[in-house]
């Protein structure tokens, strides 16, 4: 069946958009926060008596003292970290997912079906990498064609159908095609920024808290003011660590969709795309993977912090599939194995049941 408008252009359009938006937006986050912890350290460490205004005025005023005169450095300093995290972003989602390279020599059959798919697409075949797991995924990253990559797992190889792979592989291309993976890159480099500095302030409160009591019996404490103030620091880090992730997550369940739109114009084959994502169904956990990369993979069943989904849920994306198209969801129970089935990652098969073979066996 041919698959019928999606909007594919304009997502593309206002993904190039966004990301330009995401650009700006980021550092205006940055600068508030720097607002809000110097206002903090400013009403706490206030002598007496009070300046004009009181501790807050004061606070307030300290704020826009640091602001006006320390802008430039800030703003230096975000440009830096971007620069370091775009030039170097391979090198460093290679690092986390711990994947390897791979060339056609390594991998003829997988390498071919990438360069197919990308030649039809109009693009510049991307890297190739492969994660050495049972789990079955996969996921696109970089941010301009010397950098774009597809990275698949050994056990979405040994598992999917050709036809199926191909599926797979063309739904990464289509986040490359639709500019997805640039922006969702953007918004784990700046978000970055964010943890990292929580994470900091977070090892020195427990620093203070490990050590505190021992100043107090030496008698060289200086009171509870400078741990109130640490504890005002985190809460506005960590604040503005969970704001760049509601960027993350308002982003990350759209593209989804939009992606798996995208394979079915590619294959022309939305039959494939549903039993791919069967197959991948409760078999996606990678042992290990940072949260950063998991938001990026085909399949994310882990909520991010146990409590928030970061991908709509493989029934909702098969049936919307399915209905775009006009065609039939695949039954789990015709599918014939691709391969003998395997003994997965430690917990991943009992801790991740697929929910198609337990709806079928009702």
């Amino acid at each position: 069946m041919a698959l019928k408008a999606t909007g594919l252009n304009t997502h593309v359009w206002n993904n190039n958009i966004l990301s330009m938006i995401l650009l700006m937006l980021y550092p205006a986050l940055l600068m508030g926060i720097v607002w809000l912890a110097a206002a903090a350290f400013g009403a706490l460490s206030a002598g007496y008596p009070v300046p004009n205004g009181g501790a807050m005025g004061f606070g307030s005023q300290f704020a826009g003292n640091i602001i006006g005169s320390y802008w430039p450095i800030i703003i230096a300093v975000c440009a830096i970290w971007f620069m370091i995290s775009w030039f170097f972003n391979l090198s460093l989602v290679r690092r986390l997912s711990k994947s390897h390279a791979v060339t056609r020599a390594d991998e003829p059959a997988l390498y071919n079906m990438l360069e197919n798919l990308s030649i039809a697409a109009g693009i510049k075949t991307p890297r190739l990498e492969i994660i050495e797991t049972h789990a079955r995924n996969a996921f696109a990253s970089g941010v301009d064609t010397k950098s774009f990559c597809v990275t698949v797992t050994r056990g979405l190889m040994n598992s999917l159908e050709p036809d199926e792979l191909e599926a797979v592989l063309a739904h990464e291309l289509g986040h490359i095609l639709n500019r997805d993976v640039r922006l969702l890159m953007v918004c784990i480099i700046f978000t970055g920024i964010f943890g990292f500095a929580a994470q900091m302030m977070w090892s020195n409160i427990r620093y203070n808290m490990r050590y505190g009591a021992m100043r107090r019996r030496t008698g060289k404490s200086n009171g509870g003011g400078g741990i109130v103030l640490i504890l005002a620091l985190s809460a506005i880090l960590w604040l503005g660590y969970m704001a760049s992730l509601v960027m993350r997550f308002a982003l990350s369940r759209r593209r989804e969709y939009m992606a798996d739109a995208a394979a079915v114009q590619l294959t022309k084959s939305p039959d494939s795309m549903m039993r791919a994502l069967m197959r991948i169904a409760g078999r996606d956990a990678i042992p290990g993977l940072s949260a950063d990369v998991q938001m990026m993979c085909i399949e994310n069943s882990v909520p991010f912090l146990g409590l928030f989904s970061t991908h709509p849920s493989l029934k909702s994306r098969i049936e919307v599939i399915a209905k775009m198209t006009e065609s039939e969801i695949p039954q789990l129970q015709s599918l014939a194995p691709a391969s003998a089935e395997t003994s997965f990652a430690k917990g991943g098969d009992k801790a991740h049941r697929n929910p198609w073979l337990i709806r079928t066996r009702r």
